[in-house]
Protein backbone atom coordinates (compact mmCIF):
# COMPACT_ATOMS: atom_id res chain seq x y z
CA UNK A 1 0.00 0.00 0.00
CA UNK A 2 1.27 3.52 -1.04
CA UNK A 3 2.42 5.63 2.17
CA UNK A 4 0.71 9.12 2.42
CA UNK A 5 3.82 10.68 2.54
CA UNK A 6 4.77 9.80 -0.77
CA UNK A 7 2.02 10.05 -2.89
CA UNK A 8 2.01 13.37 -4.75
CA UNK A 9 -0.77 16.50 -4.87
CA UNK A 10 -2.44 17.22 -7.91
CA UNK A 11 -4.84 19.53 -9.82
CA UNK A 12 -6.24 20.08 -13.65
CA UNK A 13 -8.43 22.55 -14.48
CA UNK A 14 -9.51 24.49 -17.47
CA UNK A 15 -8.54 28.06 -16.23
CA UNK A 16 -5.00 28.08 -14.57
CA UNK A 17 -6.50 30.59 -11.93
CA UNK A 18 -8.91 28.05 -10.62
CA UNK A 19 -5.74 25.11 -10.73
CA UNK A 20 -3.90 27.93 -8.07
CA UNK A 21 -6.65 28.12 -6.25
CA UNK A 22 -7.48 24.12 -5.53
CA UNK A 23 -3.38 24.04 -5.46
CA UNK A 24 -3.37 26.52 -2.59
CA UNK A 25 -5.54 24.19 -0.52
CA UNK A 26 -3.73 21.05 -1.49
CA UNK A 27 -0.39 22.96 -0.54
CA UNK A 28 -2.06 23.98 3.04
CA UNK A 29 -2.66 20.06 3.62
CA UNK A 30 -6.59 20.78 2.55
CA UNK A 31 -8.54 17.69 0.97
CA UNK A 32 -8.69 17.03 -2.41
CA UNK A 33 -12.24 18.02 -1.48
CA UNK A 34 -11.75 21.12 -0.28
CA UNK A 35 -9.46 21.97 -3.09
CA UNK A 36 -12.15 21.29 -5.44
CA UNK A 37 -14.89 23.09 -3.30
CA UNK A 38 -12.19 26.44 -3.90
CA UNK A 39 -11.37 25.98 -7.12
CA UNK A 40 -14.98 25.43 -7.98
CA UNK A 41 -15.79 28.68 -6.73
CA UNK A 42 -12.86 30.41 -8.60
CA UNK A 43 -13.93 28.94 -11.93
CA UNK A 44 -17.74 29.95 -11.54
CA UNK A 45 -15.69 33.72 -11.73
CA UNK A 46 -13.32 33.01 -13.88
CA UNK A 47 -15.66 31.25 -16.52
CA UNK A 48 -18.98 32.59 -15.90
CA UNK A 49 -19.68 32.06 -19.35
CA UNK A 50 -19.66 27.81 -18.96
CA UNK A 51 -20.40 26.98 -15.31
CA UNK A 52 -20.98 29.12 -11.83
CA UNK A 53 -23.06 29.05 -8.54
CA UNK A 54 -26.46 29.39 -10.86
CA UNK A 55 -26.03 26.04 -12.05
CA UNK A 56 -25.39 21.93 -11.81
CA UNK A 57 -22.51 19.76 -10.40
CA UNK A 58 -21.95 15.83 -10.35
CA UNK A 59 -18.63 14.59 -8.46
CA UNK A 60 -16.73 10.96 -8.20
CA UNK A 61 -15.00 10.93 -5.31
CA UNK A 62 -12.35 8.12 -4.56
CA UNK A 63 -11.04 7.01 -1.66
CA UNK A 64 -8.00 4.69 -1.52
CA UNK A 65 -8.89 0.97 -1.40
CA UNK A 66 -12.61 1.75 -1.64
CA UNK A 67 -15.11 1.90 -3.96
CA UNK A 68 -15.82 5.41 -5.29
CA UNK A 69 -18.86 7.81 -4.44
CA UNK A 70 -20.76 10.19 -6.13
CA UNK A 71 -23.23 13.43 -5.70
CA UNK A 72 -25.69 14.18 -7.77
CA UNK A 73 -26.38 17.84 -7.45
CA UNK A 74 -28.54 18.24 -10.25
CA UNK A 75 -31.21 20.64 -10.21
CA UNK A 76 -34.53 19.74 -10.02
CA UNK A 77 -37.75 21.08 -11.91
CA UNK A 78 -39.64 23.89 -10.11
CA UNK A 79 -43.14 23.43 -8.73
CA UNK A 80 -44.93 25.53 -11.00
CA UNK A 81 -43.02 24.15 -13.93
CA UNK A 82 -45.87 22.45 -15.44
CA UNK A 83 -47.08 21.74 -19.37
CA UNK A 84 -49.97 23.82 -18.21
CA UNK A 85 -47.39 26.50 -17.61
CA UNK A 86 -45.98 26.20 -20.70
CA UNK A 87 -49.59 25.95 -22.93
CA UNK A 88 -49.36 26.94 -26.09
CA UNK A 89 -45.54 26.78 -26.89
CA UNK A 90 -44.30 24.08 -28.88
CA UNK A 91 -41.08 23.85 -26.92
CA UNK A 92 -39.49 25.34 -23.87
CA UNK A 93 -37.40 28.89 -24.80
CA UNK A 94 -33.80 28.51 -24.91
CA UNK A 95 -32.95 32.19 -23.25
CA UNK A 96 -35.21 33.74 -20.98
CA UNK A 97 -36.65 33.71 -17.42
CA UNK A 98 -38.78 30.22 -19.01
CA UNK A 99 -35.50 28.38 -19.19
CA UNK A 100 -34.70 29.29 -15.45
CA UNK A 101 -37.42 26.54 -14.74
CA UNK A 102 -34.63 24.21 -12.69
CA UNK A 103 -33.00 24.18 -9.23
CA UNK A 104 -29.48 25.16 -9.22
CA UNK A 105 -27.44 22.53 -7.37
CA UNK A 106 -23.99 23.08 -7.48
CA UNK A 107 -23.56 24.99 -4.00
CA UNK A 108 -25.79 22.01 -2.27
CA UNK A 109 -22.75 19.55 -3.66
CA UNK A 110 -20.52 21.78 -2.37
CA UNK A 111 -22.07 21.30 1.13
CA UNK A 112 -22.56 17.33 0.89
CA UNK A 113 -19.16 17.23 -0.68
CA UNK A 114 -17.92 19.09 2.15
CA UNK A 115 -19.71 16.62 4.71
CA UNK A 116 -17.54 13.81 3.61
CA UNK A 117 -14.19 15.87 3.79
CA UNK A 118 -15.07 16.72 7.49
CA UNK A 119 -15.10 12.91 8.19
CA UNK A 120 -11.44 12.48 6.78
CA UNK A 121 -10.09 15.62 8.28
CA UNK A 122 -11.61 19.11 10.23
CA UNK A 123 -12.53 21.11 7.28
CA UNK A 124 -11.05 24.68 6.65
CA UNK A 125 -13.07 27.45 6.85
CA UNK A 126 -15.29 28.80 3.99
CA UNK A 127 -13.84 32.32 4.26
CA UNK A 128 -10.27 30.42 3.31
CA UNK A 129 -11.64 28.14 0.78
CA UNK A 130 -13.13 30.95 -1.40
CA UNK A 131 -10.57 33.61 -0.47
CA UNK A 132 -8.87 33.29 -4.24
CA UNK A 133 -12.50 33.15 -5.79
CA UNK A 134 -13.78 36.69 -3.79
CA UNK A 135 -10.57 38.77 -5.11
CA UNK A 136 -10.65 37.43 -8.66
CA UNK A 137 -13.82 38.38 -8.58
CA UNK A 138 -12.94 41.75 -6.89
CA UNK A 139 -9.97 42.51 -8.40
CA UNK A 140 -10.85 41.55 -11.52
CA UNK A 141 -10.14 38.55 -14.43
CA UNK A 142 -8.85 38.94 -17.59
CA UNK A 143 -11.43 37.68 -20.95
CA UNK A 144 -9.82 34.99 -22.71
CA UNK A 145 -10.73 34.14 -25.62
CA UNK A 146 -12.83 31.36 -24.62
CA UNK A 147 -15.01 34.40 -23.06
CA UNK A 148 -14.96 36.35 -26.24
CA UNK A 149 -16.06 34.12 -28.39
CA UNK A 150 -19.12 33.31 -26.12
CA UNK A 151 -19.72 36.83 -25.59
CA UNK A 152 -20.07 37.46 -29.47
CA UNK A 153 -21.84 34.39 -29.94
CA UNK A 154 -24.31 35.54 -27.63
CA UNK A 155 -24.60 39.09 -27.68
CA UNK A 156 -27.75 39.44 -29.80
CA UNK A 157 -29.61 37.02 -27.57
CA UNK A 158 -28.49 37.91 -24.35
CA UNK A 159 -27.22 41.81 -24.61
CA UNK A 160 -30.51 43.36 -23.88
CA UNK A 161 -31.77 41.01 -21.04
CA UNK A 162 -32.31 42.64 -17.50
CA UNK A 163 -28.85 43.11 -15.57
CA UNK A 164 -26.62 40.62 -18.35
CA UNK A 165 -24.87 44.14 -18.35
CA UNK A 166 -22.04 42.70 -15.41
CA UNK A 167 -21.01 40.44 -18.59
CA UNK A 168 -20.42 43.23 -20.76
CA UNK A 169 -17.73 46.31 -20.65
CA UNK A 170 -19.51 49.46 -21.89
CA UNK A 171 -22.85 47.55 -23.19
CA UNK A 172 -20.20 46.13 -25.65
CA UNK A 173 -18.94 42.36 -26.17
CA UNK A 174 -16.25 41.37 -24.40
CA UNK A 175 -12.83 41.49 -25.25
CA UNK A 176 -9.70 39.14 -25.44
CA UNK A 177 -7.29 40.78 -22.60
CA UNK A 178 -9.73 43.32 -21.17
CA UNK A 179 -10.58 43.01 -17.34
CA UNK A 180 -14.05 42.34 -16.26
CA UNK A 181 -15.16 42.61 -12.59
CA UNK A 182 -17.62 40.85 -10.54
CA UNK A 183 -18.10 43.08 -7.47
CA UNK A 184 -21.47 41.48 -7.00
CA UNK A 185 -20.75 37.53 -6.70
CA UNK A 186 -18.09 38.27 -4.56
CA UNK A 187 -20.27 39.44 -1.84
CA UNK A 188 -22.06 36.68 -2.38
CA UNK A 189 -19.43 34.44 -1.87
CA UNK A 190 -18.84 36.31 0.77
CA UNK A 191 -22.11 36.08 2.52
CA UNK A 192 -22.18 32.41 2.09
CA UNK A 193 -18.40 32.30 3.87
CA UNK A 194 -20.16 34.14 6.58
CA UNK A 195 -23.17 32.19 6.94
CA UNK A 196 -22.37 29.08 5.42
CA UNK A 197 -23.27 27.04 2.10
CA UNK A 198 -26.99 26.13 3.44
CA UNK A 199 -27.75 29.95 3.31
CA UNK A 200 -28.31 29.57 -0.79
CA UNK A 201 -31.14 27.55 -0.56
CA UNK A 202 -32.62 28.32 3.36
CA UNK A 203 -31.49 32.13 4.32
CA UNK A 204 -30.27 35.31 3.15
CA UNK A 205 -28.87 34.27 -0.62
CA UNK A 206 -32.29 31.96 -1.17
CA UNK A 207 -34.67 35.19 -0.11
CA UNK A 208 -32.84 37.60 -2.74
CA UNK A 209 -32.66 34.35 -5.64
CA UNK A 210 -36.21 33.64 -5.19
CA UNK A 211 -36.95 37.09 -5.43
CA UNK A 212 -35.51 38.16 -8.33
CA UNK A 213 -35.72 35.05 -10.21
CA UNK A 214 -39.48 35.50 -9.48
CA UNK A 215 -39.42 39.34 -10.84
CA UNK A 216 -37.86 38.20 -13.99
CA UNK A 217 -40.82 35.56 -14.57
CA UNK A 218 -39.26 32.59 -13.67
CA UNK A 219 -41.41 29.45 -12.48
CA UNK A 220 -39.35 28.73 -9.17
CA UNK A 221 -39.77 30.16 -6.10
CA UNK A 222 -38.60 29.75 -2.56
CA UNK A 223 -39.92 26.89 -1.83
CA UNK A 224 -38.26 25.59 -4.08
CA UNK A 225 -35.02 26.29 -2.96
CA UNK A 226 -35.88 25.24 0.89
CA UNK A 227 -36.72 21.60 -0.68
CA UNK A 228 -33.34 20.63 -2.78
CA UNK A 229 -31.00 19.04 -1.75
CA UNK A 230 -27.96 17.15 -3.42
CA UNK A 231 -27.58 13.34 -2.27
CA UNK A 232 -24.86 10.89 -2.18
CA UNK A 233 -25.09 8.08 -4.99
CA UNK A 234 -23.56 5.23 -6.18
CA UNK A 235 -21.93 5.10 -9.32
CA UNK A 236 -22.18 2.93 -12.59
CA UNK A 237 -19.23 0.76 -13.61
CA UNK A 238 -18.43 -1.28 -16.24
CA UNK A 239 -15.43 -3.82 -15.90
CA UNK A 240 -12.90 -4.40 -19.10
CA UNK A 241 -9.56 -6.03 -19.82
CA UNK A 242 -7.98 -3.03 -18.60
CA UNK A 243 -9.60 -2.34 -14.83
CA UNK A 244 -13.41 -0.99 -13.61
CA UNK A 245 -14.28 1.89 -15.09
CA UNK A 246 -16.58 4.28 -12.87
CA UNK A 247 -19.09 6.85 -14.36
CA UNK A 248 -22.52 8.74 -12.90
CA UNK A 249 -25.85 7.22 -13.45
CA UNK A 250 -29.27 8.84 -14.94
CA UNK A 251 -29.86 11.46 -16.39
CA UNK A 252 -26.69 12.20 -17.20
CA UNK A 253 -25.18 10.40 -20.19
CA UNK A 254 -22.55 8.82 -18.39
CA UNK A 255 -23.62 5.55 -19.27
CA UNK A 256 -22.94 6.03 -22.79
CA UNK A 257 -19.01 7.14 -21.71
CA UNK A 258 -18.85 3.55 -20.40
CA UNK A 259 -20.56 1.79 -23.28
CA UNK A 260 -18.28 3.08 -25.47
CA UNK A 261 -14.87 2.23 -23.81
CA UNK A 262 -16.72 -1.09 -23.33
CA UNK A 263 -17.26 -1.99 -26.90
CA UNK A 264 -13.96 -0.25 -27.33
CA UNK A 265 -12.20 -2.85 -25.28
CA UNK A 266 -13.63 -5.90 -26.83
CA UNK A 267 -13.02 -4.70 -30.58
CA UNK A 268 -9.24 -4.17 -29.33
CA UNK A 269 -8.76 -7.61 -28.55
CA UNK A 270 -10.54 -8.65 -31.63
CA UNK A 271 -8.50 -6.21 -34.12
CA UNK A 272 -5.49 -5.74 -31.95
CA UNK A 273 -2.73 -6.96 -34.49
CA UNK A 274 -4.16 -3.95 -36.60
CA UNK A 275 -5.04 -1.44 -33.82
CA UNK A 276 -1.06 -1.97 -32.83
CA UNK A 277 0.25 -1.61 -36.29
CA UNK A 278 2.34 1.68 -36.54
CA UNK A 279 0.73 2.24 -40.37
CA UNK A 280 -3.08 2.32 -39.49
CA UNK A 281 -3.39 2.04 -35.79
CA UNK A 282 -4.81 5.97 -35.60
CA UNK A 283 -7.37 5.27 -38.23
CA UNK A 284 -8.49 1.90 -36.70
CA UNK A 285 -8.94 3.73 -33.51
CA UNK A 286 -10.81 6.58 -34.71
CA UNK A 287 -13.47 4.49 -36.83
CA UNK A 288 -13.96 1.75 -34.49
CA UNK A 289 -14.30 4.91 -31.45
CA UNK A 290 -16.78 6.65 -33.91
CA UNK A 291 -18.71 3.35 -34.14
CA UNK A 292 -18.76 2.83 -30.69
CA UNK A 293 -19.79 6.40 -29.91
CA UNK A 294 -23.39 5.58 -32.25
CA UNK A 295 -24.48 2.48 -30.82
CA UNK A 296 -24.07 4.26 -27.24
CA UNK A 297 -25.95 7.12 -28.32
CA UNK A 298 -28.73 5.18 -29.61
CA UNK A 299 -28.80 3.30 -26.57
CA UNK A 300 -28.86 6.62 -24.27
CA UNK A 301 -31.11 8.36 -26.41
CA UNK A 302 -33.94 5.43 -26.03
CA UNK A 303 -33.42 5.11 -22.25
CA UNK A 304 -31.47 7.84 -20.14
CA UNK A 305 -34.28 9.88 -18.56
CA UNK A 306 -34.99 10.89 -14.52
CA UNK A 307 -33.99 7.78 -12.80
CA UNK A 308 -37.88 7.87 -11.50
CA UNK A 309 -38.73 6.58 -14.94
CA UNK A 310 -36.02 4.95 -16.11
CA UNK A 311 -37.69 1.76 -17.71
CA UNK A 312 -34.51 -0.53 -17.35
CA UNK A 313 -31.41 -0.63 -15.51
CA UNK A 314 -28.36 0.91 -16.35
CA UNK A 315 -26.39 -1.85 -15.56
CA UNK A 316 -28.24 -4.15 -18.06
CA UNK A 317 -27.44 -1.89 -20.73
CA UNK A 318 -23.49 -2.75 -19.76
CA UNK A 319 -24.22 -6.21 -19.52
CA UNK A 320 -22.15 -8.67 -21.47
CA UNK A 321 -24.83 -10.03 -23.48
CA UNK A 322 -25.78 -6.08 -24.25
CA UNK A 323 -22.61 -5.20 -25.48
CA UNK A 324 -22.17 -8.11 -27.31
CA UNK A 325 -24.78 -7.67 -29.35
CA UNK A 326 -24.46 -3.82 -29.87
CA UNK A 327 -20.75 -5.17 -31.32
CA UNK A 328 -22.79 -7.21 -34.04
CA UNK A 329 -24.03 -3.39 -35.08
CA UNK A 330 -20.04 -2.31 -35.77
CA UNK A 331 -18.24 -3.18 -39.45
CA UNK A 332 -14.78 -2.30 -39.08
CA UNK A 333 -14.42 -1.37 -43.07
CA UNK A 334 -17.47 1.22 -42.89
CA UNK A 335 -19.42 3.73 -41.36
CA UNK A 336 -23.41 3.00 -40.24
CA UNK A 337 -25.59 5.58 -41.12
CA UNK A 338 -26.00 8.01 -39.05
CA UNK A 339 -29.53 10.94 -38.79
CA UNK A 340 -29.03 11.92 -35.10
CA UNK A 341 -30.13 14.95 -32.96
CA UNK A 342 -27.40 15.97 -30.60
CA UNK A 343 -26.82 17.49 -27.50
CA UNK A 344 -25.14 20.61 -26.75
CA UNK A 345 -23.94 21.95 -23.63
CA UNK A 346 -20.33 23.85 -21.88
CA UNK A 347 -19.32 23.29 -18.70
CA UNK A 348 -15.99 22.74 -16.55
CA UNK A 349 -14.18 19.46 -15.60
CA UNK A 350 -11.19 19.29 -13.09
CA UNK A 351 -9.52 17.10 -11.21
CA UNK A 352 -7.82 16.63 -7.78
CA UNK A 353 -5.75 14.93 -5.45
CA UNK A 354 -4.60 15.34 -2.44
CA UNK A 355 -1.29 13.59 -0.03
CA UNK A 356 -3.87 11.07 1.15
CA UNK A 357 -4.55 9.68 -3.00
CA UNK A 358 -7.92 11.12 -2.65
CA UNK A 359 -9.05 11.88 -5.78
CA UNK A 360 -12.05 13.86 -7.01
CA UNK A 361 -13.32 13.70 -10.71
CA UNK A 362 -15.86 17.22 -10.62
CA UNK A 363 -17.93 18.64 -13.24
CA UNK A 364 -19.86 22.15 -13.31
CA UNK A 365 -22.21 23.48 -15.64
CA UNK A 366 -24.75 26.13 -16.19
CA UNK A 367 -25.55 24.18 -20.21
CA UNK A 368 -25.35 27.10 -23.06
CA UNK A 369 -23.24 29.50 -22.52
CA UNK A 370 -24.20 31.77 -20.33
CA UNK A 371 -27.14 29.65 -19.40
CA UNK A 372 -30.66 31.08 -19.25
CA UNK A 373 -29.09 35.11 -19.37
CA UNK A 374 -31.00 35.64 -16.39
CA UNK A 375 -29.05 37.36 -14.30
CA UNK A 376 -30.05 37.92 -10.28
CA UNK A 377 -29.12 41.75 -9.85
CA UNK A 378 -29.05 40.81 -6.12
CA UNK A 379 -26.15 38.39 -6.07
CA UNK A 380 -24.80 38.95 -9.80
CA UNK A 381 -25.70 35.18 -10.36
CA UNK A 382 -26.53 34.01 -13.56
CA UNK A 383 -28.94 31.28 -14.26
CA UNK A 384 -29.03 27.84 -15.75
CA UNK A 385 -31.04 26.76 -18.54
CA UNK A 386 -30.37 23.19 -17.84
CA UNK A 387 -34.49 22.49 -18.31
CA UNK A 388 -34.73 23.15 -21.67
CA UNK A 389 -33.42 19.61 -22.13
CA UNK A 390 -36.93 18.67 -21.21
CA UNK A 391 -39.88 17.95 -23.85
CA UNK A 392 -43.82 19.79 -23.84
CA UNK A 393 -45.05 16.43 -25.51
CA UNK A 394 -47.07 13.82 -23.44
CA UNK A 395 -45.67 10.66 -22.91
CA UNK A 396 -42.30 12.00 -24.16
CA UNK A 397 -39.15 10.30 -22.34
CA UNK A 398 -38.27 13.67 -21.32
CA UNK A 399 -41.65 15.04 -20.77
CA UNK A 400 -41.08 18.18 -18.41
CA UNK A 401 -43.05 17.70 -14.68
CA UNK A 402 -42.15 19.09 -10.94
CA UNK A 403 -39.56 17.67 -8.86
CA UNK A 404 -37.62 15.65 -12.16
CA UNK A 405 -34.60 16.12 -13.43
CA UNK A 406 -33.65 17.03 -16.75
CA UNK A 407 -31.32 15.02 -19.01
CA UNK A 408 -27.64 16.03 -18.38
CA UNK A 409 -24.56 15.85 -20.73
CA UNK A 410 -22.58 16.04 -17.73
CA UNK A 411 -20.32 12.70 -16.88
CA UNK A 412 -16.94 13.28 -14.86
CA UNK A 413 -15.45 9.76 -15.18
CA UNK A 414 -12.90 7.50 -12.92
CA UNK A 415 -11.36 4.48 -13.60
CA UNK A 416 -9.16 2.05 -11.31
CA UNK A 417 -6.72 0.58 -13.68
CA UNK A 418 -5.25 -3.40 -13.08
CA UNK A 419 -1.58 -2.38 -12.84
CA UNK A 420 -2.57 -0.31 -9.78
CA UNK A 421 -3.10 3.22 -11.30
CA UNK A 422 -5.98 5.27 -10.61
CA UNK A 423 -7.21 8.03 -13.08
CA UNK A 424 -9.22 10.96 -12.72
CA UNK A 425 -10.90 12.57 -16.24
CA UNK A 426 -13.40 14.20 -18.33
CA UNK A 427 -14.40 17.01 -20.27
CA UNK A 428 -16.84 19.75 -21.20
CA UNK A 429 -18.41 19.52 -24.67
CA UNK A 430 -21.87 18.55 -24.11
CA UNK A 431 -22.53 15.81 -26.97
CA UNK A 432 -18.36 15.76 -27.23
CA UNK A 433 -18.20 15.01 -23.37
CA UNK A 434 -18.16 10.48 -24.22
CA UNK A 435 -16.20 11.06 -27.13
CA UNK A 436 -13.71 12.85 -25.87
CA UNK A 437 -13.67 11.08 -22.53
CA UNK A 438 -13.18 7.74 -24.88
CA UNK A 439 -10.39 9.69 -27.33
CA UNK A 440 -7.89 10.49 -24.27
CA UNK A 441 -8.67 7.29 -22.47
CA UNK A 442 -7.99 4.89 -25.45
CA UNK A 443 -4.89 6.62 -26.49
CA UNK A 444 -3.50 7.06 -22.73
CA UNK A 445 -4.78 3.80 -21.82
CA UNK A 446 -4.74 1.22 -24.78
CA UNK A 447 -2.03 2.70 -27.14
CA UNK A 448 0.23 4.10 -24.49
CA UNK A 449 0.14 7.71 -25.31
CA UNK A 450 1.75 10.05 -22.89
CA UNK A 451 -1.07 11.75 -21.28
CA UNK A 452 -0.55 15.40 -22.20
CA UNK A 453 -0.14 13.96 -25.53
CA UNK A 454 -3.43 11.90 -24.83
CA UNK A 455 -5.14 14.98 -24.34
CA UNK A 456 -3.60 17.23 -26.70
CA UNK A 457 -3.69 15.05 -30.15
CA UNK A 458 -5.98 16.40 -32.36
CA UNK A 459 -10.08 14.78 -31.87
CA UNK A 460 -13.40 14.98 -33.71
CA UNK A 461 -17.12 15.60 -32.84
CA UNK A 462 -19.84 13.14 -34.43
CA UNK A 463 -23.51 15.26 -34.37
CA UNK A 464 -24.40 18.63 -34.59
CA UNK A 465 -23.12 21.73 -32.62
CA UNK A 466 -25.50 24.52 -31.63
CA UNK A 467 -26.64 26.49 -34.48
CA UNK A 468 -25.29 23.66 -37.32
CA UNK A 469 -27.81 21.65 -39.21
CA UNK A 470 -25.36 18.98 -39.82
CA UNK A 471 -24.85 15.25 -38.28
CA UNK A 472 -21.85 15.07 -39.79
CA UNK A 473 -17.96 13.90 -38.40
CA UNK A 474 -15.89 17.25 -37.52
CA UNK A 475 -12.43 16.74 -37.30
CA UNK A 476 -9.45 18.77 -36.04
CA UNK A 477 -7.28 19.42 -39.29
CA UNK A 478 -4.31 17.77 -38.08
CA UNK A 479 -6.06 14.89 -37.44
CA UNK A 480 -8.06 15.07 -40.59
CA UNK A 481 -4.48 15.40 -42.31
CA UNK A 482 -3.53 11.97 -41.36
CA UNK A 483 -6.56 10.24 -41.92
CA UNK A 484 -9.43 12.59 -43.11
CA UNK A 485 -9.51 10.97 -46.64
CA UNK A 486 -9.47 7.07 -45.30
CA UNK A 487 -12.58 8.02 -43.04
CA UNK A 488 -14.23 9.59 -46.33
CA UNK A 489 -13.81 6.42 -48.11
CA UNK A 490 -15.25 4.39 -45.37
CA UNK A 491 -18.45 6.90 -45.48
CA UNK A 492 -17.95 8.90 -42.60
CA UNK A 493 -19.30 12.35 -43.79
CA UNK A 494 -15.99 13.84 -42.73
CA UNK A 495 -16.09 18.11 -41.82
CA UNK A 496 -12.64 20.05 -41.50
CA UNK A 497 -12.11 22.19 -38.22
CA UNK A 498 -9.02 24.48 -37.41
CA UNK A 499 -6.92 22.62 -34.97
CA UNK A 500 -6.78 23.05 -31.25
CA UNK A 501 -10.56 23.55 -31.41
CA UNK A 502 -12.23 24.75 -28.71
CA UNK A 503 -15.74 22.98 -30.48
CA UNK A 504 -13.77 19.52 -29.03
CA UNK A 505 -14.18 20.28 -25.08
CA UNK A 506 -11.97 21.14 -22.63
CA UNK A 507 -10.61 18.23 -21.19
CA UNK A 508 -8.08 17.15 -18.48
CA UNK A 509 -6.93 13.90 -16.44
CA UNK A 510 -4.55 13.30 -13.22
CA UNK A 511 -3.31 9.60 -13.31
CA UNK A 512 -1.75 8.63 -10.06
CA UNK A 513 0.53 5.66 -9.51
CA UNK A 514 0.80 2.67 -7.12
CA UNK A 515 4.03 4.26 -6.17
CA UNK A 516 2.12 7.68 -4.89
CA UNK A 517 3.91 9.36 -8.49
CA UNK A 518 0.70 12.08 -10.15
CA UNK A 519 0.37 12.97 -13.55
CA UNK A 520 -1.55 16.03 -14.08
CA UNK A 521 -2.47 17.47 -17.61
CA UNK A 522 -5.03 19.72 -19.33
CA UNK A 523 -6.14 20.48 -22.75
CA UNK A 524 -4.42 23.45 -24.74
CA UNK A 525 -8.04 24.00 -26.25
CA UNK A 526 -8.64 26.08 -22.70
CA UNK A 527 -6.92 28.13 -20.83
CA UNK A 528 -5.87 25.71 -18.31
CA UNK A 529 -3.10 24.39 -16.27
CA UNK A 530 -2.09 21.15 -14.76
CA UNK A 531 0.12 20.83 -11.36
CA UNK A 532 1.18 18.19 -9.66
CA UNK A 533 4.65 18.18 -7.17
CA UNK A 534 5.23 16.23 -3.78
CA UNK A 535 2.86 16.95 -0.93
CA UNK A 536 4.35 19.58 1.46
CA UNK A 537 5.70 18.32 4.86
CA UNK A 538 2.89 17.84 7.08
CA UNK A 539 2.23 21.01 9.76
CA UNK A 540 0.80 18.65 12.64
Amino acid sequence: MTSPKQTQIAFTAPHRGATNAGTRILEQGGTAIEAMVAAAASIAVEYPHMNGMGGDGFWLISEPNKPPIAIDACGTAAQNATLDYYQNMQSIPSRGPKSALTMAGAVSGWEKALQISQQWQPNMALANLFDTAINQAQWGIEVTQSMHDASLKTFNDLSGMPHFEQFLIKEKALKKGKILKLPKLAKTLQLLAKNGLKDFYQGEIANMLASDLAAAGSPIQLSDFQQYRANIIEPISVTTSKGKLYNLPAPTQGVASLIILALYDKLYERYKDTLLASTDSELEMVHLLIECTKQAFIKRNAYVTDASRLSVELSALLSDANIDSMLQNIRADVASPWPHTAEHGDTVWMGACDSQGRMVSYIQSLYWEFGSGVVSPSTGIVWNNRGTSFSLEKNHLQQLAPGLKPFHTLNPAFAELNDGRRMSYGTMGGEGQPQTQAALFSRYVYHNMPLDKAIASGRWLLGRTWGDESNNLKIENDLAQRIGDRLSERKHEVAIVDPCNELMGHAGAIVLDKNGTAIAATDPRSDGKAFSASAPESKG
